[in-house]
């Protein structure tokens, strides 16, 4: 009986803090540690500090990176990209967010880009709904597959420690898997809004909608470009400054002999990867001579600390909770994921939905189902599926689509589950799982 009741905590913390949304999701986390730990005696767990010094380090980097004007080329260049295929806009799009996101290891770089991406599908008169819900969708599918990324650096953080089939889980081991199964799951989702709804010129709603020449002012209003900016030659340099960073942490995560060794072991990437981040930040700040006081002020460094303090709430509490009852859920959903090892990316899939982040819903599950005894290759397989918040048309990069596109068909329905994002997200998510499988077999994992 104590076990759902503490269960039932969990979960309010977990649905109270998504709903009032941004940072409450890592405060409640602290209301339902006081009531594990003084209501129901249980000893606390322990917090996921090195997780937490990753993301730090990551985010530093990430928001120097913006402040320093470095995003602007990269956006500049998607931008270039897109207005050259105007008519494979719905393919080429979430391509585009998903490669913004690897690079940058954050999905909020596709609040700019999606204003573009509209004036391109509505100028050739496509459908916007097509590549704006496919991009929304393709910018977060494409965290889990960042070498940058929160969600993968707490992935690769908590699976160190253990081996597969006889081999420790190298940096580029994870990176070999869900990079290719997440752009295969993002091909999948551009060839289905390809043909997804009707085209603008049949669609009698649309048609309706901008008879009244204010509306078709408003549809088709001025153009969204970055194509008439100079940008300086220190924002290239940031930018290079950035990639080759992230470069050098491919080439230290794929060969362990290059990493100086300490008690007869390589160090660790966890420790790599915070070491390379921090000095892309300072590079930067350096080379750039970018004011130290923008960086704290923009939106990856806001986002990143938000998804701190979620990871170390969730994470920490979730620890608590699970932890005191591993032999009762050992002896449930063990069997269960054992018998059944998709059920871990269908629980996977809820719990991303409830907290609203990758890395949180990582933070949380992974750790209990190592815990029970669930094959590590399981996890790493199935990591795609951390990402499930589309469910639901909540998300800020969701509904700034809906936003951008003036034309009103990207949208949420009467039913609110039958929004823009449902399929294009079970469709992307559900393919890149499929796909992580098969390379993990293919590698020798499972």
């Amino acid at each position: 009986m104590d076990f759902f009741l503490q269960l039932a905590v969990i979960l309010a913390c977990l649905l109270y803090g998504a709903r009032k949304g941004g940072i409450a999701l890592g405060l409640l986390g602290g209301i339902g540690l006081m009531i594990l730990v003084f209501g129901f005696h249980l000893q606390p767990g322990k917090p996921p500090v090195d997780v937490m010094l990753v993301i730090i380090a990551v985010v530093a980097a990430s928001a120097t990176l913006q402040a320093s004007g470095g995003l602007d080329v990269m956006l500049q260049i998607a931008e270039r990209m897109l207005r050259r295929n105007p008519r494979y806009v719905s393919i080429i799009a979430p391509f585009v967010t998903c490669i913004l996101t690897i690079l940058c290891g954050t999905g909020h770089v596709v609040y700019t880009i999606l204003p573009i991406i509209y004036d391109v599908a509505i100028k050739n008169n496509i459908r916007p709904e097509r590549p704006m819900a496919a991009s929304s969708i393709g910018a977060q599918m494409g965290i889990i597959a960042s070498p940058v990324s929160v969600a993968v650096v707490s992935l690769v953080a908590m699976l160190s420690s253990y081996t597969f089939n006889g081999r420790h889980l190298e940096f580029l081991d994870l990176l070999s898997i869900t990079i290719p199964s997440t752009l295969c799951g993002i091909l999948a989702i551009g060839i289905f809004s390809w043909f997804r709804g009707k085209d603008l010129d049949k669609d009698p709603e649309f048609q309706k909608f901008i008879s009244v020449p204010e509306n078709h002012r408003y549809v088709y209003g001025d153009a969204a470009t970055l194509l008439d900016r100079v940008l300086p030659r220190s924002n290239w340099i940031a930018m290079w400054i950035f990639l080759a960073t992230i470069a050098l942490v491919a080439v230290l995560g794929a060969f362990s002999d290059l990493r100086p060794s300490f008690g007869g072991k390589p160090l660790s990437m966890v420790l790599v990867i915070q070491m390379c981040m921090l000095m892309a930040g300072a590079l930067i700040v350096i080379i750039t001579r970018t004011n130290p006081a923008s960086i704290s002020k923009n939106e990856v460094f806001r986002s990143g600390m938000i998804a701190i303090v979620a990871v170390y709430g969730v994470a920490w509490m979730a620890e608590t909770m699970f932890g005191a009852h591993l032999a009762q859920i050992e002896a449930t959903l063990g069997v269960l994921v054992k018998e059944y090892p998709w059920a871990y990316a269908l629980i996977l899939l809820l719990v991303s939905k409830f907290v609203n982040s990758q890395a949180a819903a990582l933070a949380a599950l992974v750790p209990v189902a190592l815990a029970i005894g669930v094959n590590p290759a399981y996890i790493v397989a199935s990591a795609p599926a951390c990402y499930g918040y589309y469910i639901l048309p909540t998300y800020p990069s969701d509904l700034a689509a809906i936003q951008f596109d003036r034309s009103g068909t990207t949208r949420i329905g009467r039913f609110v589950i039958n929004h823009s994002f449902i399929l294009p997200g079970l469709i992307g998510v559900s393919v890149s799982c499929v796909f992580g499988w098969i390379l993990a077999a293919a590698f020798g994992f499972l």
